[in-house]
């Protein structure tokens, strides 16, 4: 019999699928560069759209080059090909005489980068000889300027994609609300941030999100050259404790059968979270794109889709998640109970094409105890959403919530010294939840240690994972589908 193991915050949990039960487990990396800065400058010379780098380049001029927080995949990883590929640009922008490089942290709603963290956004040795400047985008800043309008939402974008000769975005293609064209949506106003959702992480055609983020490049494209670079990064890899994971049944089952594992579930929690902390991880890239942001980002997410993606015959009737002990986003700290719905629910089940993995009707599990504690001061927003007791179930409700986060004058203070996110981004995840929740039957959290939370978002809360599984059964579930996650990969149902 398999038997496979799921993260239970920072314990495991070893599940048994039955006979029609699915186990989902990305693929090995098919192929990877092994020069990722030469990949880099090879794309920049002929680029799948657009004029290359060399042509759009001002000698002796000025240009602002967008990257993100590397908040996906999970695990990251401390200097990956992210990094290289900032420093090739980089590089390549001096090599072709530009003057003066800015380089802008787009991170949306997220906790703003702060000076001690922005050096672990490049590699060391860039870092200590670069000579250009390091703006932290501030959604609330008072000089954002207006772009234009897509459809309803005026668009106010930072000074740095204005006022330069050339915008190059590089980022790694995730999904269709991070990287590419994303980047340039990550540098605008909390209007903007807060319309961008979408109902699959893969699809544009219904992602309002994809429709602002091209609406920028096109506007501002208009103004100023813009050209990309996305990286088709393959999923992390670990080793230690958790080698194998999620890919070699054989390690697995030799993890499970170790007196290590034992030692591990009996460890204190603080031990427990420092050694996953630290377990070594590698990422590698395995093609690199180049020419506008939107052209660059979607080939890349389409490579990356046939590259990391797994392919269901049909629809589940249930599926089962294991959570881990990190947030979504910088800084990686233990979840609250919106971080863990919007790691299952949100970015876990929204990462599918053609359809949703989870038929209509469907029960999606979460492993996880569900605790209601919120890291001060990074987390504090969380609390105006998750405190609220109508606001999980009452639109209404939701809506004054927002205003009223809008109106805190204290807690944007904290969103633009760096402590804590923007008030506004506990919302935008728990939008992307319901995204995925509303049609389904029932999210349970098995292993909930604290009930009241998981009633308090609408949720059932389970005693064990096999109670869960019991219930799935119950509401009619035949074939259950196990996601060994982290890394989350693409789901790939039959086109409809």
């Amino acid at each position: 019999m398999t038997r496979i193991p799921l993260l239970y915050d920072a314990r495991i949990v070893v599940a048994e699928p039955g006979e029609n039960d699915l186990v989902l487990r990305p693929p090995l990396p098919r192929e990877s560069l092994d020069d990722v800065p030469q990949a880099v400058r090879d794309a920049l010379q002929f680029p799948l759209a657009g004029e290359s780098l060399e042509t759009l380049v001002t000698r002796g001029g000025t240009a602002t080059i967008v990257i993100e927080q590397p908040s996906l995949p999970i695990p990251t990883v401390q200097v990956g090909p992210r990094h290289l590929a900032i420093a090739a640009v980089a590089d390549e922008l001096e090599r072709l005489g530009v003057r003066q490089t800015t380089i802008l942290v787009a991170g949306g709603l997220m906790r703003r980068t702060t000076p001690r963290e922005i050096g672990t956004l490049v590699p060391p040795e860039f870092r200590r000889r670069f000579k250009g400047r390091v703006i932290v985008h501030d959604s609330e800043a008072d000089d954002l300027i207006e772009l234009g309008s897509e459809g309803n939402v005026h668009l106010r974008v930072n000074p740095a994609l204005i006022e330069t000769d050339l915008v190059v975005t590089v980022t790694a293609a995730e999904t269709v609300l991070h990287g590419g064209p994303a980047a340039l949506l990550a540098a605008s106003g909390r209007e903007q941030l807060r319309a961008a959702g979408a109902l699959s992480l893969l699809e544009t055609s219904a992602s309002q999100g994809w429709r602002l983020a091209v609406g920028i490049e096109r506007i501002l494209g208009a103004r100023v050259p813009v050209i990309g670079v996305s990286l088709v990064l393959n999923a992390p890899r670990v080793a230690g404790p958790l080698a194998g994971y999620p890919y070699d049944q054989e390690s697995i089952e030799k993890l499970l059968r170790s007196s290590l594992r034992r030692v591990f579930q009996w460890a204190p929690a603080r031990v427990r979270q420092r050694v996953l902390e630290r377990v070594p991880r590698e990422q590698t890239a395995a093609a690199v794109y180049v020419g506008t942001p939107s052209v660059a980002h979607t080939e890349a997410l389409l490579r990356g889709t046939v590259f990391k993606g797994v392919e269901l015959e049909e629809q589940l009737d249930a599926v089962v998640i294991g959570i881990p002990p990190t947030t979504p986003s910088l800084p990686r700290e233990r979840p609250n109970p919106v971080n863990v719905a919007y790691l299952g629910l949100g970015l876990a089940l929204r990462l599918w094409r053609n359809a949703p993995p989870l038929a209509n009707g469907g029960t999606a599990i979460l492993v996880h105890p569900f605790a209601r504690r919120f890291a001060r001061p990074t987390q504090l927003p969380y609390r105006a959403l998750f405190y609220e007791a109508r606001t999980a179930g009452d639109i209404d409700a939701m809506r004054r919530a927002e205003q009223a986060a809008v109106a805190d004058t204290n807690a944007i203070a904290e969103y633009r010294a760096g402590r804590a996110c923007h008030p506004l981004q506990p919302f935008l995840e728990w939008s992307a939840c319901d995204a995925t929740a509303h049609r389904l039957g029932a999210v349970l959290i098995a292993g909930c240690r604290d009930a009241q939370s998981a009633r308090q978002l609408g949720y059932v809360p389970v005693h064990g994972l096999g109670a869960a599984l019991e219930m799935a059964r119950g509401r009619g579930a035949r074939r259950i589908g196990y996601l060994l996650a982290p890394p989350y990969f693409p789901l790939v149902a039959p086109s409809r």
